[in-house]
Parts: structure tokens; sequence; C-alpha cells
């Protein structure tokens, strides 16, 4: 299923880098990738331009390992294919966004429980600096941090949902359903767009957003390299 409008999602990494997250940016002519301490994306402004990967391999250095997005990329001679992953990407069509008034701000203050929460439910990369990317949101029990979730890409006239997990013991409960519908709200409220990224076969989390009004846009596969010696 393809979504009329949407081609900038075609490649969100290298939109956000070259868009509203330039200040994260280090590039090297059509290559591209966020400060290390913020996130551990790449991006190549073309997977079919050699002279994009040749200014790839420029920027991490030689031997250096890292992960693209795209449709079954096909790297150029001297790079070698480490594994790749199945993924889904879903756009907001129908979600119900409405602030949470349980749901509190998350900042740089909280960055120690908040990877001690991702290192325990492993929702996907999630770094000191990440909370930098944009608006995360926390519910908390007890004072302790419980349930969360926020921003990241932010490629035109959309701003992607990450991040959302919940303390195993706590599951159940639909906070991750409000937290999601709590970031959206804020996403809402600038004029733009949610949407999102999970493993294709994550079911669960997939059934989780397609109930919440998020559809399957495409299936991009993370590709995983180690750059010419």
């Amino acid at each position: 299923m393809t979504l009329v409008g949407t081609a900038v999602l075609d490649n969100p990494a290298w939109a956000s880098l070259r868009g509203a997250h330039a200040r994260f940016a280090q590039v090297v002519g059509r290559a591209a990738r966020y400060d290390p301490e913020v996130a551990p994306f790449h991006a190549v402004s073309d997977p079919a331009d050699a002279g994009a990967w040749a200014d790839l391999r420029e920027l991490v250095g030689p031997g250096a390992e890292l992960t693209l997005t795209g449709d079954d990329l096909v790297a150029p001679p001297g790079w070698t294919p480490l594994g790749r992953i199945g993924g889904v990407q879903l756009v907001d069509v129908a979600l119900r966004a409405e602030p949470d008034p349980e749901a509190v701000t998350l900042t740089a203050a909280d960055v120690p429980e908040m990877l001690d929460l991702v290192g325990r439910t492993k929702p996907g990369p999630f770094l000191p600096r990440t909370v930098e990317l944009g608006t995360y949101l926390g519910i908390r029990r007890g004072g302790a941090l419980i349930a969360m979730a926020g921003e990241r890409l932010h490629p035109p006239g959309w701003t992607e949902i990450s991040a959302v997990c919940t303390d195993p013991a706590h599951r159940g409960r639909g906070l991750a359903t409000r937290l999601v519908r709590a970031v959206a709200a804020g996403i809402r409220e600038r004029g733009e767009t949610p949407m999102l990224h999970t493993a294709a076969d994550n079911a669960a989390a997939i059934r989780l957003y397609e109930s919440l009004g998020f559809r399957l846009r495409r299936r991009p596969t993370f590709s995983h390299f180690r750059a010419p010696a």
C-alpha cells in the first residue's frame, strides 16, 4: 500500500538531517549522519548513486559499521553486507490525538531513568542525547518512570513517534496508547502528521498502531554494512 503525497518518507533520515535536524548533522557531500550521541542513523541522498556511498565512507571512516534504511539496498563493491532486518513504516490516517493529563515532559535530567527504561524494554535505539530530537513524554508511578514515548525523525511535514515503551510490571493498562495519542497531539498542533517505524516481525506493536489509526505505507529494510577498508 502506498499513500499519496508522502514521497519525503522514502528517505526520512536524509530529509530530517538536511532539514529540521540539520543542527545534529555531520555531512560529507551526499552523505550524512546524526551526531553519534544523538542517534545512530546514517543516510545518503540517493542509494543508487555510487558517489554518495563514497561520501559516506569518507564520513564514517574505513571499516566502520553502519545501518541504512531503504528498499533492499545494494552497496557498491567493497562494502560488506552484514545483515538486514525487515521493517514497516506506518502513517497516521485516523488517529485520535489528545493530551494526557498525567503525562509529563521529560528533559535531560530524566535521561538516566529513560535509558534504564529503554534498557529493560528494548523499544529501539535511544542514546544520551536522543531526548534533544523532540518532545518526550512520560508517566510516573510513585515517582518512578514507568512509560514513555517521544519524537525522533523529522522530515518536512512529518514527525516520527518513537521510544514507545512501558515497564513490564505496568503493561496492559493502556499507557502506551495514551502516550502515543499525547505525543501525536503535539505533532498535530504544529500542523504536522505523525508517522512511525517498527520491525516487521513485531506483530503486537503493528496491531496496536493499526488499531489506533495508523496505516501501512511501505516496508523498508534496515541494512547493516561495513565500509571498505
